[in-house]
């Protein structure tokens, strides 16, 4: 039995390097990211620390942490000759992590280049993220289609993370976490039942953040014509940034089946009762069950 956090970020030295070598967003200036569409973030060294988010998953029990980029960082959408510099310092970084962490693979979304994503799957890494506004509509889907397919023929999943947010940066802090970034997810979940399930029927497909709770207006949909959900045992979803009353609406939305364990740490905390509040049973689930289907298509 091994308990799975499907959605982790951590840093290595490559990436900061990288991040740190660039004059323009995205990038680091000692530790503060500058973004497009975000104030200035002064991210804490010790978030980063490898060693110490190791004692972390190993105090959170987890058997397995899985890292992915960061995907509001933008890098997946600037021009390749900049993208690959940044993606080549991540897949580096987190191919060298210790146990228990793995890794999703990433790449660039502005140009798809499938050829890259195939070098870079065959290092071992789980699946591919790619940001929830690449995915957001018809067009979105044709353009990534090379990368789904690759997917399909491998048998991987695919994680769906929210991506740069658009605009001003003179919001308050919170406001791309609440706003864009719950935006891109539920267009994302609608976009993929309209234009993503019918072109890649085997796709497994993880969404983060309880895909902005966009499950939950499945009576809206259904009255606006859009037919009555229906299980999709191909479909996930994960819970970071939620709690009991989120988690419990979804699970009678989808079913416990449909629900993974994610953290976002270190943006934030795994849950201090796994199953938040719904018992051991979907504990299990939430932790170990789900993911081994999310991850390798087997109960």
């Amino acid at each position: 039995m091994t308990n799975v956090d499907v959605h982790q970020h951590l840093w290595t030295p490559s990436l900061v390097a990288a991040l740190r070598s660039r004059r323009q967003p995205p990038y680091l200036d000692g530790w503060t990211l500058f973004l497009h569409g975000e104030p200035p973030y002064d991210v804490p060294p010790a978030d980063h620390d490898i060693a110490r988010r190791t004692e972390l998953a190993a105090s959170d029990g987890l058997g397995r942490a899985l890292v992915s980029l960061s995907a509001p960082i933008g890098v997946e959408w600037l021009p390749p000759a900049q993208a690959r510099p940044l993606l080549d310092a991540y897949h580096d970084g987190v191919a060298e992590l210790p146990e228990p962490f793995g890794a999703w693979a990433a790449t660039c979304v502005r140009d798809v280049d499938a050829d890259a994503t195939v070098k870079d799957l065959d290092r071992g890494f789980v699946g591919l993220q790619l940001p929830a506004n690449a995915l957001a509509d018809a067009a979105g889907y044709a353009r990534c289609a090379p990368l789904l397919d690759l997917l399909e023929e491998r048998d991987l999943p695919l994680f769906v993370h929210p991506g740069p947010a658009p605009g001003g940066s003179d919001g308050p802090g919170w406001w791309s976490a609440m706003v864009p970034y719950v935006q891109q997810m539920h267009a994302a979940w609608f976009a993929f039942r309209a234009f993503g399930r019918p072109r890649h029927p085997r796709l497994r497909v993880c969404f983060a953040l309880l895909a902005g709770l966009a499950p939950l207006h499945g009576e809206r949909f259904a009255a606006r014509g859009g037919g009555q959900e229906e299980a999709d045992p191909g479909v996930f979803v994960e819970t970071s940034s939620y709690g009991p009353r989120a988690v419990d609406a979804i699970v009678r939305a989808l079913g416990v089946d449909a629900v993974v364990q994610g953290s976002d740490r270190p943006y934030a905390e795994p849950p201090r009762h796994p199953g938040f509040g719904l018992g051991g049973a979907a504990a299990y689930a939430f932790r170990v069950a789900n993911p081994r289907r999310l991850l390798t298509g087997k109960d």
